[in-house]
């Protein structure tokens, strides 16, 4: 809000009102003071409550500037690297120093993104800010700054080319949170990079991982959070997996605004960098967390095999780099021909566009909602005799729990009518022209 009113008197006006009759009178106190608006455009309320606002301020200034810092180390996730380590990289030179560290094999880097946040405009946001984390340093890459100096100079394939050898380098390990949504914003950044995510390799989502880690620690639980909201996204994965949670104060910050503010600089520091703690601890003890024991290898990356000239439908990989229980076990001869009436699935809830498709084909679907965990859909396929269409790391938990074959795994990259079409191949299942919309919607 305070971004989108900006430095217009008559909306900051406009929102005091507002504040006066949605919140306390002392929060619309603070932000006219803020603004240092006028006494002739403040509500009389208001305008008397800024004198009382001061002396308070003043007496919490003395009280609690020394405590602030104390509090924040005590409640969430620190930086282990010195601020020194922090880079932030904004000329070419740089840059190529940054790339150098980050282009070695081996190397396991954590990747995150900043931009300004959008308020519900249509339409990917660009990146304001790329964070690449390496174990012992973090470079923070100013990319419209980067990309108009690339402009000026007439080379506007640098960024691109950098960013397509690190995620089609299948000896570096790419880690994000929400790596498919991250990576559709910076093809809109950089054009160059549109459709290049599904060439990428050696990529762990760790939002995928997130879905199956279910132990909390004791010790952090909701109850002695007390005052705070409850954690969500990556913030409760750091906290369930390291114990203590990000700080998400600068998450709705304005992350074009130059130079920067240290708070910014560190949260941006710490989303990336915290990433590279979460995988580490997860591969090193993955039961402990709820998850399978072979988590490390099916967790880093490895180079695909290379394509034959066909490949067959029902051979094609999982994303996890597995293939489904049903492809390896399928027998030579194709399954009954099916009608989708005849049909029924769970989906996942990573596979909800999916669910949809299918329904207006009229077959029987049931669908997970965000907030379900991933075990559920075994338990509905058992009880109700569904097929789990499932992705990712997801699978390999959920084929072991129904009967083989009765779990596949789709592309989540790919859209949601390509991952119908997978389906209805692998199953044998014949959509005719009076199944389109025979169901309820």
């Amino acid at each position: 809000l305070q971004s989108t009113v900006g430095e217009n008197r008559w909306l900051q006006g406009e929102l005091i009102q507002l504040l006066l009759s949605h919140c306390h009178l002392s929060t619309a106190a603070r932000w006219a003071q803020r603004w240092q608006l006028p006494e002739e455009m403040l509500p009389p309320a208001v305008a008397a409550e800024l004198p009382k606002l001061q002396t308070q301020e003043r007496v919490e200034e003395a009280t609690e500037a020394g405590d602030d810092e104390e509090r924040k180390k005590q409640d969430y996730y620190q930086l282990p690297i010195p601020r020194a380590h922090i880079h932030f990289v904004q000329t070419w030179e740089e840059t190529l120093q940054c790339w150098e560290k980050v282009l070695q094999p081996g190397q396991v880097v954590g990747i995150d993104m900043e931009w300004r946040p959008s308020f519900g405009r249509v339409g990917r946001p660009r990146i304001a800010l790329l964070q690449m984390a390496l174990k012992d340093e973090v470079f923070l890459l100013d990319l419209p700054q980067l990309l108009e100096q690339a402009e000026t100079q007439g080379q506007e394939e640098k960024l691109p080319h950098f960013l397509q050898m690190l995620y089609s380098d299948a000896a570096i390990t790419k880690l994000g949170y929400g790596m498919s949504g991250d990576l559709s914003s910076l093809a809109a950044t950089c054009p160059a990079l549109k459709d290049k995510e599904k060439q990428a390799r050696g990529v762990v989502d760790l939002l995928a991982v997130d879905k199956q880690v279910d132990v909390l620690s004791p010790e952090h639980s909701p109850q002695e959070r007390g005052w705070r909201q409850p954690e969500k996204g990556l913030s409760l994965l750091v906290q369930r997996v390291l114990g203590k949670p990000l700080d998400k104060a600068q998450q709705m910050s304005n992350w074009e605004r130059r130079p920067l503010r240290e708070q910014q600089i560190l949260y941006a520091a710490s989303d990336a960098y915290c990433l590279l703690e979460v995988y580490e601890k997860l591969c090193k003890d993955p039961e402990s967390f709820g998850l399978s024991s072979d988590l490390t290898t099916s967790l880093v990356g490895k180079p695909s095999p290379k394509p034959r000239a066909k490949l067959n439908k029902q051979e094609a990989a999982s994303p996890s780099g597995q293939q489904c229980q049903g492809a390896r076990q399928a027998s030579p001869c194709a399954p009954a021909a099916l009608c989708p009436r005849e049909f029924s699935v769970v989906c996942d809830n990573m596979l909800q566009g999916l669910g949809r498709y299918l329904r207006c084909l009229g077959v029987d679907v049931c669908l997970l909602q965000n907030q379900d965990e991933h075990r559920k859909a075994a338990e509905i396929a058992r009880q109700e005799g569904r097929v789990i269409l499932t992705s990712g790391l997801p699978y390999q938990t959920l084929q072991s729990q129904v009967a083989e074959g009765r779990c596949f795994s789709v592309n989540c990259s790919e859209k949601a009518k390509d991952q119908a079409l997978q389906v209805l191949k692998h199953f044998n299942v014949q959509v005719s022209l009076a199944d389109i919309f025979s169901r309820c919607q």
